[in-house]
């Protein structure tokens, strides 16, 4: 009797913890699902008022000569910043933050001063150092020739005024990513859309006043000051308005430059691994980069060069800035804790669940793309300065992206699995292969392709580079959780929503063709044939999802 009440006892218990232990992740699942929501609709609104901004731009300085000089300048903070500490900031900082505040007597605070000062300081140095170094930097992503001098020398005066935003970036990540430790979200997607509106009226401004940019040795000093000191403005205030923000969570910031002793040396050995991580990642961006502005010197005309790659990847990767990043956010300092108390089948569930999540959202877009490039590359950019042929090479790369937006999705998601766990060396590996990947075929595509088409296969290429690198990181991380990935949910998960998307793309990309021909007006017919292509996509993946009982469907409002 005695045993089998203690036996009953035992299931009891057991029972009850099952029930607990339910209970816990279904209030973390909703957590999680309400912290994202919150996010992604500031950044629902940020990144549209930012494509608003990219359709101004493209208004403002074409995609041709002064268009490609001011994004190849602007490329160079988030570079130079990612290089000196926002890869850190961004993958190992966070987990660390989490820890310190839950282990340290006085909350982490002490930590979080010596992080925020040692982080100020490394910006600093690196801002002063970028401008003074400003024509070499440069040099890296363009070649300074005869022919191409002038356009380099307007490269150099964007880069001058451009180049004090590395600071700012950096300032606006460490604040947000303290903001985030304390779990506060929302303000870290709101605030660019400060930026974004500043921009808006700078490009707006200009537009006005150079109604036709010319060549590069038709832009002015007073142009190139309008373009640059406004575009840094933007970033300072986007970074300057999570101050109170903080303020409410109690933070208070004193400089302390106390770091011996302090953990400060886990952290900047976990960032070694890291820097190296975006290291590798900047030398492909680097490759690719001068590829496309060589391919603006040969082809001037084509629009087919820098402007058209960095328009189209940048449309191209909004669903995962929307989507993607704000689960990622909310769930990294949740997998951290859970990797901290060895809870691996509760990192297991939130890796899945943020795959398939996202996967309801990232799957349909990528075919979306695929299907209608052409389309929503009229609409956004026909008007601009360069001319409406300078849209059809754009769109073409965007389908060029397209497919590729779900490893690259996924994999962002994934290394987020090796962060929580403060392995910061196998993700660097990860990035090798990616990044060395994508500079063959690139290499490839630049010597063996004609100009007119080398840079859309560059963009193929660093979505085939992605896929690639997806299926080595799934292996990895697979070891890392003792074979808990959970592959064939996911597996199922993703094939059921690339038969729904790749069906209900392929009925509206002919709906879109005949809609497209029935009115001869190019922007009016893609915007006929966008419209009506695209509803019809929908309402079709939505059903087909449904009949396909995708059950994730659900975390998309209103179409469960």
């Amino acid at each position: 009797m005695v045993e089998q009440g203690g036996t009953a006892a035992a299931e009891t218990d057991h029972s009850g913890r099952r029930r607990h232990a339910r209970r816990r992740s279904g209030a973390a699942s909703g957590g999680l699902l309400r912290s994202s929501a919150l996010m992604a609709a500031g950044s629902m609104v940020s990144r549209g008022t930012g494509m608003f901004r990219l359709m101004l731009q493209a208004a403002a300085l074409g995609t041709l000569a002064v268009g490609g000089a001011y994004n190849t300048a602007n490329t160079l903070p988030t570079s130079l910043y990612t290089l000196l500490i926002g890869g850190a900031l961004n993958s190992v900082l966070v987990p660390q933050l989490v820890r310190a505040r839950t282990e340290h007597a006085d909350g982490g605070q002490a930590h979080e001063q010596r992080l925020v000062t040692l982080v100020l300081s490394v910006l600093a140095v690196g801002t002063v150092v970028g401008v003074v170094l400003a024509p070499l930097i440069v040099g890296l992503y363009m070649p300074d020739t005869p022919g191409n001098h002038q356009l380099f020398e307007l490269t150099v005066a964007f880069a001058r005024f451009l180049l004090p935003q590395i600071f700012f970036y950096g300032l606006f990540f460490m604040l947000g990513q303290v903001l985030n430790a304390r779990g506060r979200f929302g303000a870290m997607m709101w605030t660019p859309v400060l930026n974004n509106i500043v921009l808006i009226t700078m490009f707006g401004l200009y537009r006005w006043l150079v109604p036709a940019p010319g060549d590069a040795a038709s832009v002015t000093p007073a142009e190139v000051r309008l373009l640059g000191i406004g575009t840094t403005i933007g970033i300072a205030l986007q970074a300057v308005c999570l101050i109170p923000y903080l303020a409410e969570t109690g933070f208070r910031w004193r400089p302390r430059f106390d770091w011996r002793g302090t953990g400060l040396g886990k952290s900047v050995a976990a960032a070694r691994w890291t820097l190296l991580f975006v290291g590798v990642n900047q030398v492909a961006l680097t490759v690719v980069t001068r590829y496309a502005n060589a391919v603006d010197a040969v082809a001037p005309k084509a629009g087919a060069g820098n402007s058209a790659y960095f328009f189209a990847q940048n449309i191209w990767m909004l669903p995962q800035g929307i989507i993607t990043v704000s689960v990622v956010t909310a769930m990294l300092p949740r997998m951290s804790r859970a990797v901290a108390e060895h809870r691996l089948g509760d990192v297991r569930e939130d890796l899945s669940r943020g795959l398939r999540v996202t996967g309801v959202a990232i799957v349909p877009a990528a075919f979306f793309f695929l299907a209608f490039g052409p389309q929503i590359a009229t609409v956004m950019f026909s008007y601009s300065s360069s001319g409406a042929a300078s849209a059809q090479p754009l769109g073409q790369m965007l389908q060029a992206f397209a497919l590729g937006l779900v490893p690259f999705s996924a994999q962002y998601l994934l290394l987020r699995g090796f962060y929580a766990f403060e392995d910061t060396r196998t993700p660097f590996w990860m990035a090798v292969w990616i990044s060395g990947l994508d500079i063959i075929l690139a290499t490839g595509c630049h010597l063996f392709l004609p100009p007119r088409w080398a840079v859309i296969g560059m963009a193929a290429a660093y979505a085939a580079s992605y896929a690639g690198g997806l299926l080595v990181t799934g292996l990895k991380l697979r070891h890392r959780l003792e074979g808990l990935l959970d592959g064939k949910r996911l597996v199922r998960t993703y094939g059921k929503l690339t038969a729904a998307a790749g069906a209900a793309s392929a009925v509206g990309w002919a709906v879109a063709r005949i809609c497209s021909g029935a009115v001869p007006a190019p922007v009016v017919g893609s915007v006929l044939a966008l419209a009506a292509g695209g509803v019809t996509m929908l309402v079709l993946f939505v059903l087909l999802a449904r009949l396909l009982r995708v059950s994730e469907l659900r975390s998309l409002p209103g179409l469960g």
